[in-house]
């Protein structure tokens, strides 16, 4: 594996306060995004999504949401009043915008925004985990020969916090987000990120606000199984990664032995040809 220096782009191993998003992300230094997609998808996903980076104007809802609350920073966004983003009157000033290095919104698309914040801002426990923080400072360590970054949104003294904006954020529907999105593998490569540069284990809660009227607030943190089976799962990507850039080869899917039904369509088959579900099909 290259050593740290060779393998970003001049940041040693420390926490780092004013490095732009679009620095942070160009870095090649393995991010919690890599981190799921190598874990739990394949490598060939992961290179071409490196080669290939998307942007979705959804994207822009979050970061926004994000830049508002943690650091009451509205300058980087362009609203533009408009209905809907089709035709000349969003496109136009919307690539201007972005030109300028800002995030075009509409109208619309602000106010809930902004929504958001007042939500989080008057929850009561919200509220104090960004207030008094240090905003997404950005820590790089090197584990192994292997150089990894994290990027905190609010750090206090004591306590790490991420902010996400949902569609739902009930707390008893948590476990199945995190499932679904790698929450797990998050706060387990933020914690041990952390960790690495300070030496302190911090805890990892979650705030989520909904996305749409009433923008309800809640605050999740995972249990200790959850965070253990995140840092399972991020050591077997960095594995991934290690013998993949030793090889130089990024494999697709891997080949299979014969592939069963699920269990639901046998016995749906079995209930259509009328056979008796405690005997094996034969054909």
């Amino acid at each position: 594996m290259p050593k740290s220096k060779e393998n970003n782009m001049g940041y040693s191993p420390g926490i780092y306060e004013g490095i732009s998003n679009l620095d942070y992300h160009a870095d090649p230094a393995l991010g919690s995004t890599s981190l799921k997609t190598l874990a739990t998808r394949t490598p060939a996903h992961w290179l071409y999504e490196r080669d290939h980076p998307v942007h979705k104007d959804a994207y822009d809802l979050g970061t926004v949401a994000h830049s508002l609350i943690l650091e009451q920073d509205e300058s980087a966004v362009e609203v533009i009043d408009v209905e809907d983003k089709r035709g000349a009157k969003w496109t136009v000033p919307a690539d201007a915008a972005r030109a300028e290095g800002k995030i075009p919104l509409k109208f619309a698309e602000w106010e809930q925004v902004k929504g958001m914040r007042d939500a989080v801002m008057t929850h009561p426990v919200a509220r104090e985990m960004f207030t008094g923080h240090r905003a997404e400072h950005s820590v790089f360590w090197e584990e192994d020969g292997q150089f990894l970054k994290c990027r905190p949104d609010a750090w206090h003294p004591t306590i790490l916090v991420d902010l996400k904006t949902t569609r739902n954020a009930d707390p008893n529907e948590f476990g199945k987000t995190a499932a679904d999105y790698g929450y797990h593998q998050s706060a387990a490569h933020y914690i041990d990120g952390v960790k690495a540069a300070t030496g302190e284990e911090l805890p990892f809660p979650f705030v989520l606000v909904e996305k749409t009227e009433p923008y309800l607030v809640s605050v999740v943190s995972l249990d200790a199984e959850a965070i253990n089976i995140g840092r399972a799962l991020n050591d077997r990507a960095k594995r991934i990664y290690r013998e993949c850039f030793e090889s130089n080869t990024w494999p697709g899917y891997p080949s299979t032995e014969p592939v069963s039904l699920p269990m639901w369509a046998i016995y749906k088959a079995e209930d259509l040809l009328g056979l008796n579900t405690e005997t094996e099909i034969t054909f």
